[in-house]
């Protein structure tokens, strides 16, 4: 109470000292804005005018490595026919493919399904059916996978559709021994359902398309998304396997392999279709998964890859730390738009406030362009110009994953650890047990 006193009798402008720290924060705030939107005009300049890296397409005569393709399967029996169907039809050899699937604790009719369908094809599919343990992805993957011995191991979501050339595509670049995790890219077959689906469409064209396609080129941060792709088993087991613990345990292990001095490929021609929610309130589930997720995977990793001189090049470490940092940007633009809020109610001088708020909705909205940017371009790519048209729509999308990003970021900053695993399956939509009439 004394230094209180004292501080009050020099006469210190409180308001005065607040407001400097809030316009310090504001224009820290409207750095890391600018620095995203470099980042994403960089990436899409090199897609479209740069030097584009597919070492591995080229491959398709080998001699194969053993290779098991994992399919996690919770309550998925709208789908589970689809992507087995699909797997029969691929062109790996036979004798060094494994199918495993992973009933991972289902209600409803999954189970049968599966082991109907390995029935009806002796030796190609080996049911697991997990019956116990912490509910979530990490945990079936890390279950199962105690049993693999193959080179590499493949893994597809239930809804996924793979088509017959995608096991040797997704294969062939584990031959380069630097490279721990491969990805492919995904496609939704789903569009034409719904206004949603058809910004999810050009949502992940941008995603993949330009941005996954521009770190391969420029040698920087692929990042291997869970489904679609593959690792090295030895690489796989050399990090520590999967944590049971994590929401994103794709995103988690992009690091722990970059940390220990593995690449990720990127394979931007092959594709794999997948089944997008056609509803807001599973989109929204959705993104706060994600979300909560990644921030976790930022708080575990940021500092380790930020001090590891090792492994990874500076521009490296510069795209990884970013990349840990999409989706908590959402919460820093809503606390500067809070900030401008309160200096303005607070009475801070016109020319100041001013300032910072022109500076903040100019680069937010160029912060937001680069992105949009990047899905036009990503749109012109793929062929697909009609679908420009949809461009002002993204902008409600954005609006809609900003505040459900923020929504999920912001109240679990402080209190991430310790907390809970909570997963919430995506739901699916499709009907039928077969691929005919689906692609």
């Amino acid at each position: 109470m004394d230094r209180i006193k004292a501080l009050a009798e020099v006469g210190i402008d409180w308001g005065g000292l607040i407001g400097i720290i809030a316009l310090v924060v504001l224009t820290a705030i409207i750095g890391l804005i600018v620095l995203y939107s470099i980042r994403h005009y960089l990436f899409t300049l090199n897609r479209l005018f740069g030097r584009q890296r597919h070492p591995y397409v080229d491959v398709r005569e080998a001699d194969w490595p053993s290779a098991t393709v994992v399919i996690p399967a919770h309550n998925e029996e709208k789908v589970i026919g689809h992507v087995l169907d699909g797997l029969l039809l691929c062109d790996y050899p036979e004798s060094r493919l494994e199918i495993m699937v992973v009933n991972d604790r289902s209600t409803d009719r999954t189970g049968e399904l599966i082991d109907a369908i390995a029935a009806r094809n002796p030796g190609r599919f080996t049911p697991f059916h997990r019956t116990t343990g912490n509910p979530g992805k990490a945990a079936a993957l890390k279950d199962a996978l105690v049993t693999v011995t193959s080179d590499v191991i493949l893994i597809f979501d239930a809804d996924y559709l793979p088509g017959t050339g995608l096991i040797k595509q997704l294969v062939a670049p584990f031959f380069d021994p630097e490279v721990g995790a491969v990805m492919g890219r995904v496609v939704p077959i789903n569009v034409g359902s719904n206004l949603l689906t058809r910004l999810l469409d050009l949502e992940r064209s941008g995603g993949y398309q330009v941005d996954q396609q521009a770190r391969m080129n420029l040698g920087l941060v692929p990042q291997f998304g869970g489904t679609v792709g593959g690792l090295r088993r030895t690489a796989l087991v050399s990090v520590g396997g999967w944590r049971e613990d994590s929401l994103t345990e794709d995103t988690d292990i992009t690091y722990r392999l970059l940390l220990r001095g593995w690449k990720t490929a990127y394979q931007n021609r092959s594709e794999c279709y997948e089944e997008v929610p056609e509803s807001w309130p599973v989109r929204i589930r959705q993104i706060n998964r994600w979300a909560r997720g990644h921030n976790e995977c930022m708080r575990r990793y940021f500092r380790p890859l930020l001090n590891n001189l090792g492994w990874t090049g500076w521009f490296q470490r510069l795209d990884g730390m970013l990349l840990l940092g999409v989706y908590a940007m959402s919460a820093v633009m809503v606390v500067g738009w809070l900030l401008v809020l309160g200096l303005f109610f607070a009475g801070v001088s016109l020319v100041s406030w001013l300032f910072v708020f022109l500076a903040v909705a100019a680069y937010s909205a160029l912060g937001n362009f680069a992105v949009f940017f990047e899905v036009a371009a990503a749109a012109r790519l793929d062929g697909y110009r009609n679908r420009i048209r949809l461009l002002p729509f993204t902008f409600f999308a954005f609006l809609v994953s900003l505040i459900a990003t923020a929504r999920a970021s912001i109240p679990r900053w402080l209190t991430l650890r310790g907390r809970k695993v909570v997963w919430h399956k995506t739901e699916r939509t499709r009907t039928g047990t077969s691929l005919r009439g689906i692609i």
